[in-house]
């Protein structure tokens, strides 16, 4: 049977054994063993459903994507009704909790069915259900203008002056001989980061934002009013206020009042930044610094002339020091060192020939813990920034294994250590699944706040800047070159420089979220212009970056600025490790009192009990004053 009828069947059998099961649960009482029996329907539909949702973003064939994107539709119908089911919903409200675990499982089962318009009247419901059916239709097709894009930019050698010639002179050529470059993370850096000639710069930089064009801005400023919409059929003004209410900052002031805290922490240094790309730019080209301008396509290319220059460091430096495969063993190590969990390769055949799979044990007790996939280099039609599917759950009750997709997009020649930081970010996503230990699947891993799930990948972030860390490296490659020290030293410094203008733009897309998403529900395009335009900058005329902004497209939604705020919570937990990135008494305990617990306990009660103490921003602010 063909690749995609296969898939076409497996859709029609999981939507079928998830409708027996609803069946059965809504014939049964709502005794003690209703939660167990909820639970078990939701990982009926985790398994059924997980494969599909993940498969549209990796699958080298088009035909296998859009079939698969065909049965996600399929499975948005069969999950906007069962949150509309009355029965089940009625019988949740019924239950008697045994335990706080059981009690925050159906608070949270119950606050799902009342956000998918359970309660509503007849006709707000059925449009509830329309607009959420609708919602996910545009998301996706948003998504798949992105993926598919295979825009390449032709450059003749000369233009691509400045950039190390094994990041390009492999890549496909056409007709006049011009070297054609794609636009995926390794190409759009090597460029931006090290083309001499500014026209070449920009053209990159147009061409990458020009990804979804028009047709995605039109999409996304379907779904903000869309959005706008369903909140206000629950009574709200805003998709924020919508939103907010069931996360960490629980309503739009805090949030917002947070982003001014971290906006003004910067504001100054990030002016003062700027003035000094601007003088950079100056010598580089000879002009007078007060004729001299730093363009949207200036900002990264001067940051890291200024690094060379103050700190000796560049990040194309790293890449013989850390291979690839050699790079994924070593934080593979580093979970294992930390948090007693070890990975092993396994033979399997999956989506791509790069695609590389382990099973992951317990390094005391030997026990069976997650499987993970790892799909490591870029390719046209997969999904091109770095994320973690968890595919599948873990539960104590069942004695279910977790499992998790690693995708990212690294060179093939080695990785610098800024992606070797975003290879050991995924990670933290993946071991928060793998090392899940739940009671109910439906609590596992990653299903914790939105707010609060970045935590986790951001804090070992700055593992990779531990001389004591990277030392594991010659563990697992001894044939590989270490670090020198000065080089790490060096690093570590320059790491500090450009904080100003980084979470200057972090704080700008959080911001942007969040005014996309108040009671006026603005067109995106224009928004985006006139915040842009404000910030010291400015805009680039005919860019329109919030066409390729998946995150608001997707489950971002109202919920970008957790970036930030889990970032805070991240940099709080690293104090713990203050004294030894590698203690296993220390990662033991993060492992069983944060990881473990997915979102059985509130993140607050996480961190008080991992830290001892309430959790609090002084790491994180004394951190942007370095």
């Amino acid at each position: 049977m063909p690749t995609t009828l296969r898939w076409l069947a497996a859709c029609d059998r999981g939507l079928a054994a998830a409708g027996r099961q609803l069946q059965v649960l809504e014939r049964r009482r709502a005794d003690a063993g209703w939660i167990a029996a909820m639970d078990d329907l939701n990982v009926t539909i985790e398994d059924a459903s997980g494969p599909v949702s993940f498969i549209v973003n990796v699958h080298p064939d088009k035909a296998v994507r859009e079939a698969a994107q065909a049965c996600e539709l399929r499975w948005q119908d069969f999950l906007s009704t069962l949150g509309q089911n009355r029965r089940l919903y009625d019988a949740a409200r019924r239950v008697k909790p045994r335990d706080a675990i059981d009690r925050a499982f159906l608070q949270e089962t119950i606050d799902n069915f009342v956000d998918a318009g359970v309660g509503l009247p007849d006709a707000p419901r059925q449009r509830a259900k329309a607009l959420n059916d609708r919602m996910t239709e545009v998301g996706q097709v948003f998504a798949k203008n992105v993926r598919d894009d295979a825009t390449r930019v032709p450059y003749t050698q000369d233009e691509l002056a400045g950039v190390p010639e094994a990041g390009w002179k492999d890549r496909p050529r056409d007709e006049q001989g011009r070297v054609l470059m794609g636009l995926d993370g390794p190409s759009f850096d090597a460029v931006m980061g090290h083309a001499e000639q500014a026209a070449a710069r920009e053209r990159m930089y147009r061409a990458r934002y020009a990804m979804g064009g028009e047709a995605n801005l039109a999409l996304l400023g379907e779904l903000v009013r869309l959005r706008h919409e369903y909140a206000g059929l629950f009574g709200y003004a805003s998709y924020d206020d919508f939103v907010l209410r069931r996360r960490m900052a629980h309503d739009l002031g805090r949030a917002q009042r947070f982003l001014g805290e971290v906006k003004a922490a910067v504001a100054e240094r990030e002016l003062r930044e700027l003035r000094e790309l601007r003088d950079e730019k100056a010598r580089h080209l000879g002009t007078p610094p007060e004729a001299t301008r730093i363009e949207r396509w200036d900002a990264y290319f001067y940051t890291e002339r200024v690094r060379r220059a103050r700190y000796s460091v560049d990040q194309e430096a790293f890449r013989p020091y850390f291979p690839p495969q050699e790079s994924l063993r070593f934080v593979l190590k580093v979970a294992e060192r930390l948090l007693g969990v070890r990975y092993t390769p396994v033979a399997a055949r999956l989506w791509h020939p790069d695609v590389q799979a382990y099973v992951a044990t317990d390094v005391r007790s030997g026990k069976p813990l997650a499987t993970l996939y790892v799909d490591l280099y870029p390719r046209d039609g997969k999904y091109n920034h770095a994320a973690v599917w968890s595919l599948r759950g873990a539960s104590t009750r069942l004695n279910r294994t977790a499992e998790a997709a690693l995708v990212v997009n690294m060179d093939r020649r080695g990785l610098t250590l800024d992606e070797l930081e975003t290879l050991l970010h995924e990670l933290g996503h993946a071991l928060h699944n793998n090392l899940s230990a739940t009671r109910h699947a439906s609590q596992a891993g990653t299903s914790v706040l939105r707010d609060f799930v970045e935590a986790p990948s951001q804090m070992l972030e700055d593992w990779v800047y531990d001389r004591r860390v990277l030392a594991l490296f010659q563990e697992v490659c001894p044939a590989c070159r270490p670090v020198p020290e000065a080089m790490l030293k060096q690093a570590v410094s320059a790491r500090e420089y450009g904080k100003g203008v980084q979470f200057a733009r972090q704080h700008l897309y959080a911001s942007y979220d969040l005014a996309l998403h108040a009671a006026d529900a603005p067109e995106p395009q224009a928004t985006w212009v006139r915040m842009e335009s404000a910030t010291p900058i400015g805009h680039a005329e005919g860019t329109m970056l919030p066409a390729s902004f998946g995150h608001l497209a997707g489950g971002y939604a109202a919920g970008y600025y957790g970036y930030l705020w889990s970032l805070v919570v991240a940099m709080d937990l690293r104090t713990a490790f203050a004294k030894d990135r590698l203690d296993p008494a220390v990662g033991l305990r993060y492992r069983q009192r944060v990881l473990s617990q997915g979102s059985q306990r509130p993140p607050e009660q996480l961190l008080r009990d991992f830290l001892g103490r309430e959790t609090d921003a002084k790491a994180f602010f004394a951190d942007l004053q370095k």
